[in-house]
């Protein structure tokens, strides 16, 4: 992807920013410039940088499970600050931000002061002539100095004071910036995206992880399910509840936030509350698959019974099931219930071991809560 030519700055080191990146950071740090440049800021102090660092792979820790790299200290910093805070895994970025800003919790602070040992000087060593090799391992305040003596960076920085100590973005760079963010934040977005693929190869969708969740849009499918109850009594698998058209809620039996998408085959009513209560966590195998395994068997019946039922099944193909090949194994007709069931399980069960491998957390819905 290419970067916007300058006639001005050396746009061949910023496309080498990300060469040979092993860990997250240098993503996080410059994403954060990015916004921060983005509200009108030339000079940024380091725990403001830290603090979006942290609410921007809040979502992707929390909500998404992807692993940043070895041995990550943004990503445990992620899970300790979550156990600390309570805050939701789908919590809004401003109330992260808000929470950061007022944390005073002594290892909370010492850890995000180790995120800044490293990553605001080396980010920029594509641009750099004087630092070479063994240079490098001087002290922050040494390693400022130096720094300060180069002639072509993005930023510049201020008097070492721990998570006080400011950047300050050269002015051609903050207008570069701005003048092209949607072309920069795509490539940033896109090398991410590599970097990503490599530390999660078997997590699917991950283009949609970078940001928070988003609501998903089941109408067709929630429509389809309320037909049904009109024709027969369906009972959802959680709780057992005989399902009434009001109090219908679409839920993927293997999170969304694992899958990201909205296939026919990983959906299925229940209720409101439950849904909620499930929130992302992976239903138990041995409990529920069978039982979700009939209660779309029952679809598949009725889908091949009515009419009525098979035009809307069709609609919510065309937005719900775009894998032909699992169309023609699930959803052809004349199957036995063995049949169907053992073809299901083939689909699903591959996707949910992939999602408790990275550790989606095992659940079993009782009296409401989550066990």
């Amino acid at each position: 992807m290419q970067l916007p030519y300058s006639g001005e700055l050396e746009i061949q080191y910023l496309s080498r920013l990300f060469d040979n990146t092993s860990e997250c950071y240098k993503f996080f740090w410059f994403q954060a410039i990015i916004t921060k440049v983005l509200e009108d800021k030339r000079e940024i102090a380091y725990e403001e940088l830290v603090d979006e660092m942290i609410a921007e792979a809040w979502y992707m820790v929390t909500e998404y499970h992807l692993n940043l790299g070895p041995r990550d200290t943004l990503e445990s910093l992620v899970h300790d600050l979550q156990s600390i805070s309570k805050m939701k895994s789908s919590e809004k970025k401003e109330n992260i931000l808000g929470y950061l800003k007022n944390c005073t919790d002594k290892e909370v602070m010492k850890r995000k002061r180790i995120l800044t040992k490293n990553v605001p000087y080396r980010i920029q060593a594509p641009f750099m002539s004087k630092i070479k090799g063994k240079e490098w391992d001087v002290s922050e305040s040494e390693l400022i100095a130096k720094i300060n003596t180069e002639t072509r960076l993005m930023y510049y920085f201020d008097e070492l004071k721990g998570m006080k100590t400011c950047i300050r973005i050269h002015e051609d760079w903050f207008s570069y910036i701005q003048k092209n963010q949607e072309i920069i934040k795509g490539w940033l977005q896109y090398r991410m995206i590599l970097y990503l693929q490599r530390r999660n190869p078997s997590v699917p969708g991950i283009a949609d992880k970078l940001y928070p969740p988003q609501e998903r849009k089941l109408e067709k499918v929630q429509k389809y399910w309320k037909m049904l109850l009109t024709l027969h009594p369906v009972t959802e698998i959680y709780g057992r509840n005989v399902l009434s058209e009001k109090d219908v809620s679409i839920d993927h039996f293997v999170p969304w936030s694992y899958v990201a998408h909205d296939e026919f085959w990983n959906l299925h009513p229940t209720t409101r509350s439950i849904n909620s209560s499930k929130s992302n966590n992976l239903p138990d195998w041995n409990t529920y698959f069978p039982l979700l395994a009939g209660l779309e068997y029952l679809s598949y019946e009725l889908l091949w019974k009515y009419d009525k039922i098979h035009n809307e099944f069709e609609k919510c193909a065309r937005e719900h099931l775009n894998n032909d090949e699992i169309r023609r194994k699930v959803y052809r007709e004349g199957l036995s219930f063995q049949e169907f069931a053992n073809a299901l399980e083939e689909v699903i069960q591959p996707v949910y071991t992939s999602a408790r491998n990275c550790g989606f957390r095992n659940w079993t819905y009782m009296e409401g809560n989550v066990l």
